[in-house]
């Protein structure tokens, strides 16, 4: 059974099933310019398998896509992640040299 990023990649058994997915995964990266980088690299791809008439490759085209888009969604997951502790991280920094300064709370000088 296939298991994606998001649910319902192991329904997935059509290339216009699969394009659907992979542009919902899309809408999932956390900026705008990345998510059109893949937008396009997805459309490319199909552009690239339209002619393709054997199901197994077609089968073997898609297992792969729903494992690239998962490899894909967990490290944005993980880089996310990162950035936010890091920030939270900083944060309490941030906050530790604010009150340290007697104020209340982060204000431009």
């Amino acid at each position: 059974m296939l298991m994606g990023p998001l649910p319902g990649a192991e329904l997935v058994q059509k290339p216009i099933q699969l394009y659907r997915y992979l542009l919902r995964c899309c809408r999932q990266l956390p900026a705008k310019n990345i998510q059109e980088h893949y937008k396009h690299a997805i459309r490319q791809s199909f552009r690239v398998h339209a002619d393709e008439d054997n199901p197994e490759r077609i089968q073997q085209i898609i297992r792969r896509a729903i494992d690239d888009a998962d490899w894909v969604m967990k490290k944005v997951r993980s880089m996310t992640l990162v950035y936010t502790q890091q920030l939270e991280k900083y944060g309490r920094r941030l906050t530790g040299l604010v009150q340290g300064w007697g104020m209340s709370s982060p204000q431009a000088v």
